[in-house]
């Protein structure tokens, strides 16, 4: 527990701090969530419109310092390649 003013302001400032990280971290997991589950679902559609906003999500959670910038880097080049090989996937079947 803190016994000093500057340490009960710090551990205030920490929480405030820790519950707006939480947010943008869990806005930005829900919205990757929802990209993977139309791709497993096989539904494209919503997959492609689902990820602009997962993206702008992962970059706004890089910009405040939530995640690391190459950690936000690898989230979108992976959500995007799985959504361009579930699009390349349809269109070999639509061929075939």
């Amino acid at each position: 527990m803190a016994n000093h003013k500057q340490a009960e302001k710090r551990n205030r400032q920490r929480i405030k701090r820790r519950s707006r990280n939480l947010l943008h971290l869990s806005t930005m997991r829900t919205y990757i969530k929802r990209v993977r589950r139309a791709i497993d679902d096989g539904d494209l559609e919503v997959a492609k419109s689902t990820l602009p906003t997962a993206l702008k999500a992962i970059g706004k959670a890089s910009s405040k310092g939530v995640i690391h910038q190459r950690t936000a880097s690898r989230y979108s080049s992976r959500l995007t390649l799985a959504v361009s090989r579930a699009e390349a996937e349809t269109a070999a079947e639509a061929n075939a």
